[in-house]
């Protein structure tokens, strides 16, 4: 089963009329399509739906986005829980461990900590669950659907289960990868058969399938195995932002180089609500095998770190968040790492924002700029949302609490200030993306060009958001490459450092 939009038609011709969900059931052998539950009336609401193991609706949930009043209705349509969230901060997660239960999750409007709860079918008091660490993934049974343990964040996935001998198993597999990132990727009913996959230094992505009984891995494969020599080394590093707030951000260095001096690249990750991990990422890998240091900072607003580091981030858009990342720069530059007249900033999504921030509304510190599919005027992406969820009331309460106010907005827009910049600028946009739209960059484009600015373009045709396609990745990677390359070029590698030094020519 599965909640899809369905295309309205009237007179031969179809149509959107609203994005509310509707539960199909599809027979995979006839393709014969059920609908199972309607959609909600009202277009600006939204609706959810827990399935048990034999097919059956067990749960449905209403979230009202004008009051911000949600309800969990079970199979009698009897209310078993409600509430207010204002924001939309609520939802079903699973069945619960125990028949007869599911759980839900809401977050507290005082801390803004996501809680999660567990209560019966029938009713009752909701009990709560889970309440140590940050959740970053829920673990259920591919057959019952029910929560069978949980992933907690942190710079290496930790795993809960609450059966003993799953726990007992997951931490064997993890010690078998000594010094390795390992996520659970499946496992058969038993547990006795895992899939999982690995990365870190020397390991650019590979999977693995671990059978307990034989102690027995096998590699299914590696997902870049040219680079596997290549990769460079990986560490969290931690800094003071300039208010007092610890910053922790990953360092990527250049295999083979000593670690002092370095040409560096500053590249903050999309969001703003996510985190970079001491793990393989294959943009900053990229740049460290050509000879740069890469700095992937969790400025405030990053997920991971709690709810008060989350919510810090609100209304810090080109303030705050935006000097956290630079603050991150003039750490290297203490510690000796990076030389301070050869830096860059590069990032994608709310990145590229960023990093159009970073030779707009800051001055002085980066020799040039990259943002791919970035954000340029955040005014005009604050209406584009509006206005695709038809005004939605839940869409305008959260945008005025994570970005700020209407009227803030120009004053943290790149494109305000395209007559700032102080360097050049390489835009990289997908024509497709629904996401950031491309006007973001073509936009940002007309209006450094105006100013007399150094900016480049490249389209990335038929191309999303997030680069699905292998070939606009290459392409986008290259045309950074370059970029980046001319305007803040590396060290030489050390052997081409010794054929200087001999005096070897070419013949």
């Amino acid at each position: 089963m599965f909640g899809g939009i369905t295309m309205e038609e009237t007179r031969g011709s179809a149509y959107l009329k609203t994005t509310s969900p509707v539960l199909y059931e599809v027979d995979l052998q006839s393709g014969t399509i059920k609908k199972r539950a309607r959609r909600t009336d009202n277009q600006e609401n939204y609706r959810d739906w827990l399935i048990n193991s034999d097919g059956q609706i067990s749960t449905t949930f209403d979230y009202l986005s004008r009051s911000g009043r949600w309800t969990i209705k079970n199979t009698e349509k009897d209310v078993i829980a409600d509430g207010v969230s204002p924001l939309g901060r609520t939802g079903l997660i699973s069945l619960g461990s125990t028949p007869g239960t599911i759980i839900y999750w809401e977050e507290d409007q005082d801390t803004g900590v996501d809680r999660w709860f567990e209560i019966p079918l029938t009713g009752g008091t909701p009990k709560e669950i889970l309440g140590e660490g940050n959740i970053s993934r829920r673990i259920t049974d591919n057959r019952t659907d029910r929560l069978i343990g949980y992933e907690i964040e942190g710079d290496r996935p930790s795993y809960h289960f609450y059966n003993p001998f799953h726990q007992k198993v997951i931490e064997a597999v993890q010690k078998a990868f000594p010094g390795l990132s390992m996520e659970l990727v499946d496992w058969n009913d038993s547990f006795t058969r895992l899939i999982v996959k690995t990365e870190g230094i020397g390991d650019p992505i590979s999977w693995h399938i671990v059978d307990i009984k034989s102690g027995k891995a096998d590699t299914l494969g590696t997902s870049y195995p040219m680079v596997s020599s290549d990769v460079g080394p990986m560490k969290m590093v931690r800094y003071t932002a300039q208010d007092g707030l610890e910053i922790e951000g990953v360092l990527t260095l250049p295999p083979g180089r000593d670690p002092k001096n370095l040409p560096v690249i500053i590249f903050p990750h999309g969001g703003p609500t996510a985190r970079d991990y001491p793990d393989f990422d294959w943009w900053a890998q990229a740049f460290a095998s050509r000879g740069h240091a890469v700095l992937q900072p969790n400025f405030r607003g990053s997920s991971g770190y709690g709810a008060d580091f989350e919510q810090a981030g609100h209304g810090e858009w080109g303030l705050k968040m935006q000097t956290d990342i630079s603050d991150g720069l003039a750490h290297l530059v203490k510690q000796g790492i990076a030389d301070p007249k050869r830096a860059c900033i590069m990032g994608a999504s709310y990145g590229g924002y960023a990093a159009l921030a970073g030779v707009t509304l800051q001055q002085g510190l980066y020799r040039c700029a990259v943002s791919v599919a970035g954000v340029s005027d955040v005014t005009k992406m604050v209406r584009t949302e509006m206005s695709e969820s038809g005004r939605n009331a839940k869409v305008r309460r959260a945008l005025q609490a994570e970005i700020g106010n209407h009227k803030d907005l120009k004053m943290v827009s790149p494109i305000r200030f395209a007559d700032r910049a102080d360097a050049p600028i390489l835009l990289i946009h997908g024509k497709d993306d629904v996401v950031v739209l491309y006007d973001q960059s073509n936009d940002m484009e007309i209006a450094l060009r105006r100013a007399g600015k150094p900016v480049e373009l490249v389209t990335l045709k038929s191309e999303d958001h997030w680069l699905s396609k292998s070939e606009t990745r290459m392409e986008m990677l290259e045309a950074a490459m370059a970029f980046i390359t001319k305007h803040n070029p590396p060290d030489p590698a050390p052997v081409q450092k010794e054929i200087a030094k001999a005096g070897i020519a070419a013949p």
